[in-house]
């Protein structure tokens, strides 16, 4: 991996010059290390971002275990999550793939979770039906703890496949056979995927969403050359003035800040309903409050801390598949988040590092009993792009922020008052990096060939119509055996697996103009394979 090469603020352009082509790629590269405050800002930036997406998988899987009536066990669940996004991301930044990449909970895991707790041994009580309405909370506590170890030990099992894949060198060995064909769809697909996701935080109240991308825009494209002064103290200089570009180095956390605060002052003048029911009654500020007060001033998490894990077959089967789709899609954000870093692509042996260290952080995440497992956070990639800040010790901040979140229960629950418009806008500027940083890569092949643009254009196009009609049909894959049903359902219902497989499938099948593209990729660094 290349070092990126650091830009100082006395060598940064004069204020009537353009920035230089450098200085737009990374302000700081992977190997920089920015001053202490705007680094605990720029990780900062990273965490209020991540932690909507972690947000909802604490009250999926407390429904799911059937205590979606407890706050208690949510926040506890709450806790866990936050505390192993900061754990995996230290392990990732620090022993994995090094990059800027911020690790979180995986949705990928909601899938195979519903498959099991579908089955009737899982299902949950209807206690009122039975005549049971005065059941004791201590056995309700015993219910959700028995599906929970049941997660734990099939968890653990398929992120042990996901270490020795890793460490046994698997996935460095295909990057023998992956091109540029494979990782355009694998990239791409996963901005394009998660369009729905934006949809669900922006469709709440697409008023403040726009203030939010508008903001974000405003900030990282119209003021990016602006200098800040800023007060600081060292030992050396004592108090004196530094000029920064801190609307070029923090849009999001600015364009969050006053987004919050505009949805405050709608919330108290009671502009936003205050009705539960109304679309947009999550734009309000207090939506979430109940949270904070539930959540516990400080909170451990320690291994088996809901009893001794235990097995399944189906529930094995089930987790793997869902494995295997996170490590298509962690790979597909190596990728992108090398390439918006400015670092070139990724070695093999770092690959096999990041997908090992992904594997042993979701085995933690399982003892411990989050109930799912960490992968990549292809939003937080995007911020890399706009606010060019790359820095590996950035997210090495950003993990111990999470983790120390994670502890101090009613911090980490302060997080989750950030409106879900507020975060819909700024994840739909960050997946839009993602996909065209994706797309970027074409620039590597010869897109005059009809070879790679049929090649291209099913991979794209049926990675997005496969998973759509999964989704739409659950049960129209029908092989006779239910743990392959449910494997099938989660592989076919991600669309980076689809288009990234049909992609290296066709390009490593089709004929084309092997040696030429592969000299040309190796004199631009891209792969050891191309495409014609």
């Amino acid at each position: 991996m290349t070092k990126s090469e650091k830009v100082h603020d006395n060598d940064l352009p004069e204020e009537n010059c353009p920035l230089t082509e450098d200085y737009a790629v990374s302000f700081y590269g992977v190997e920089d290390v920015p001053p202490t405050q705007m680094c605990f800002l720029f990780a900062l930036q990273q965490v209020l971002l991540s932690i909507g997406g972690s947000l909802s998988l604490p009250f999926i899987f407390s429904t799911l275990l059937c205590a979606e009536d407890q706050p208690d066990v949510r926040a506890t669940l709450f806790c866990i999550t936050v505390f192993m996004c900061g754990v995996a991301t230290l392990l990732q930044t620090t022993f994995g793939i090094r990059l800027g990449i911020i690790q979180g909970g995986s949705h990928s895991f909601v899938a195979p979770v519903v498959a099991m707790m579908a089955i009737e041994k899982w299902k949950c009580p209807d206690y009122k039906s039975l005549g049971m309405s005065n059941v004791t909370v201590t056995q309700s506590n015993d219910e959700w703890k028995i599906r929970m170890r049941e997660l734990q030990g099939n968890l653990m099992l398929a992120s042990i496949t996901q270490v020795v894949l890793g460490s046994a060198g698997f996935i460095g060995f295909l990057m023998r056979f992956i091109g540029p064909l494979t990782i355009v769809p694998t990239i791409s697909l996963i901005g394009l995927s998660l369009v729905g996701v934006a949809v669900h935080f922006t469709e709440v109240h697409w008023g403040i969403s726009i203030l939010t991308m508008a903001l974000v825009v405003l900030f990282s494209l119209f003021l990016g050359n602006c200098r800040v002064p800023i007060p600081m103290f060292t030992m050396y200089r004592k108090c004196h003035i530094v000029y920064y570009r801190i609307f070029l180095l923090i849009p999001v956390l600015l364009s969050v800040c006053l987004s919050w605060i505009v949805c405050h002052v709608l919330t108290i003048t009671n502009v936003l309903p205050n009705n539960m029911t109304s679309p947009s009654y999550y734009a309000r500020t207090d939506a979430r409050s109940s949270v904070v007060d539930t959540m516990p001033w400080f909170y451990f998490p320690y291994p088996f801390q809901f009893g001794r894990p235990t097995f399944s077959a189906a529930g094995y089967v089930g987790m793997l598949a869902a494995t295997l789709a996170s490590v298509m899609e962690s790979i597909g954000d190596y990728f992108a988040c090398a390439r918006i870093s400015n670092v070139g692509t990724p070695p093999a042996h770092a690959l096999n590092r990041g997908i090992a260290m992904e594997g042993f952080a979701s085995i933690i995440s399982g003892m411990v009993g989050a109930g799912h497992a960490t992968t990549s956070y292809s939003g937080n990639i995007g911020v890399i792009g706009i606010t060019k800040v790359a820095s590996r010790r950035v997210f090495q901040t950003a993990g111990l922020i999470m983790l120390l979140f994670g502890v101090l229960g009613k911090f980490g629950g302060a997080m989750t008052l950030i409106p879900d418009p507020v975060v819909g806008g700024v994840l739909t500027v960050g997946l839009g990096m993602v996909t065209i940083m994706g797309f970027s890569t074409l620039t590597y092949i010869d897109m005059t060939s009809t070879r790679n643009i049929t090649i291209l254009a099913m991979s794209i196009y049926l990675g997005l119509m496969v998973p759509q009609w999964v989704q739409q049909h659950p049960s129209a894959i029908n092989t006779g055996s239910q743990v392959l049903d449910q494997m099938l359902n989660v592989l076919l219902g991600t669309a980076m697996f689809v288009g990234g497989v049909l992609g290296f499938i066709l390009d490593n099948i089709v004929p084309g103009k092997y040696y030429q593209a592969k000299l040309c990729c190796r004199r631009r660094g891209l792969a050891d394979t191309a495409s014609g």
